[in-house]
């Protein structure tokens, strides 16, 4: 490989790394989107959204087998041709962690706009 100087592959002599060719990217200096403040903030905030939807699907999926053991009549009780245990098991488990799901997801989302809106306020402060 003529013309590549010395950047050979560490754990392979011979072999070319793209890594290696290409110099890495670094942000301008007054990229607050991409600088370690702004992924820090963001990825505490996703991580407080991301607890409290693993506790609501907790108790969505331990929820059940507790009102069977604390509440067995009420469990007993027929809804529409089911009892209430199988309608929840059945019917119900699934939409609500559909519904878990998607508040996560657009949560998520609105707090990626809400940090990058808040940069931009800074910068227009600036």
């Amino acid at each position: 490989m003529a013309g590549l100087g010395d950047k050979g592959c560490r754990s392979q002599p011979g072999r070319i790394h793209t890594t290696d060719l290409m110099p890495q990217p670094t942000p301008p200096r007054h990229d607050a989107v991409h600088s370690e403040e702004f992924l820090h903030t963001l990825m505490r905030r996703q991580l407080k959204l991301s607890i409290a939807c693993a506790l609501a699907f907790m108790l969505v999926l331990i929820g059940l087998p507790l009102a069977n053991y604390f509440a067995p009549q009420l469990m007993a009780t027929r809804v529409f041709g089911f009892t209430l245990a199988w309608l929840v098991l059945g019917v119900l488990f699934f939409p609500a962690v559909w519904a878990i799901s998607w508040i996560f997801i657009r949560r998520s989302i609105w707090l990626e706009d809400d940090e990058v809106r808040q940069v931009e306020n800074q910068r227009k402060e600036n």
